[in-house]
């Protein structure tokens, strides 16, 4: 999926939900949290049961995306893998750990923003 400099936002958020689901992601949730906030326009939230599959799920985003032409501002977490951050600007990808997403519950914080994919906890 090539991405244009106008590309949809959500078309992007959607394809990154089918590529963490390539990669066994649990639970995925496609936020959009554009409607509440002008942080990004959607963010995905998605489990993986240990480091090892964070960082996989991670790896093939980075290398998927970016064959595609996304431009990635930022990663964070990426060694730890716990919870992990992939920032394309109006996608925001977050990664967890079980423990990790439990814990921070993304889901609540960002309760009023509307699921696109996915049934907020």
């Amino acid at each position: 999926m090539p991405v244009e400099p106008d590309q949809d936002s959500r078309a992007l958020a959607l394809w990154a939900v089918e590529l963490a689901a390539e990669k066994k992601a649990l639970d995925p949730v496609l936020l959009e949290v554009g409607k509440i906030s002008i942080i990004a326009d959607h963010f995905l939230i998605a489990t993986g049961v240990s480091r090892i599959q964070v960082h996989a799920i991670c790896d093939y985003l980075l290398e998927k995306l970016k064959e595609a032409g996304a431009t990635l501002l930022r990663v964070e977490g990426y060694r730890e893998g716990w919870w992990v951050v992939l920032d394309y600007g109006a996608l925001v990808v977050h990664i967890l750990q079980p423990e990790a997403r439990d814990f921070y519950n993304l889901e609540r914080i960002w309760s009023k923003a509307p699921a696109v994919v996915g049934v907020s906890r």
